[in-house]
């Protein structure tokens, strides 16, 4: 059972690596998920409470700054708050259409990212008029959330390879 556990376990944490590299996937999400997993078919023995306390502030930590980075960098290069907040919609609701029979290829993660960015530009620069501002800024917004994408992926990394040291 507990071998079972263990390849289960690895494969979802190589799986949340993978999903690092996708716009708003929950790669933190799936590598928890392989940790608890081994954990519970171990009796709760393995990994160790400190361990399991580290990693789950780890991936969560991950997970909030997957999801806040773009506003975040957004918000950091000057954007108005109302703009913010409106790319921060644009983007869940290109992630997660209302209407699944009526998606397009502007949905999904990529559509997301590309939907954050417009939606930025465009918003910016009708309250500024100023092209050159409002490319810097949506820049910032790519930027923002290319930086927090590589960083879920270290921390993904990091899971596996603490996970691997754990155990072993």
């Amino acid at each position: 059972m507990v071998e079972i556990a263990l390849a289960v376990a690895i494969a979802l944490l190589v799986g949340g690596v993978l999903a690092s590299f996708v716009p708003l996937a929950p790669g933190a999400l799936l590598s928890l998920f392989g940790i608890y997993v081994y954990w519970w078919a171990s009796g709760y023995s393995e990994p160790g409470a400190v361990f399991l306390v580290a990693a789950t502030l780890i991936g969560l930590s991950a997970l909030a700054l997957d999801y806040l980075a773009s506003a975040l960098s957004t918000r950091a290069s000057g954007a108005s708050w109302k703009t913010t907040a409106i790319a921060a919609v644009v983007g869940v609701g290109l992630l997660f259409p209302l209407n699944a029979q009526r998606a397009s290829a502007i949905t999904g993660p990529i559509g997301a990212v590309i939907g954050v960015i417009v939606a930025t530009f465009a918003l910016e620069f009708e309250r500024s008029g100023e092209l050159e501002r409002s490319l810097r800024i949506a820049g910032y917004t790519l930027l923002g959330l290319l930086l927090s994408k590589g960083l879920q992926v270290l921390l993904t990394v990091g899971l596996l390879i603490a996970f691997l040291l754990a155990i072993w």
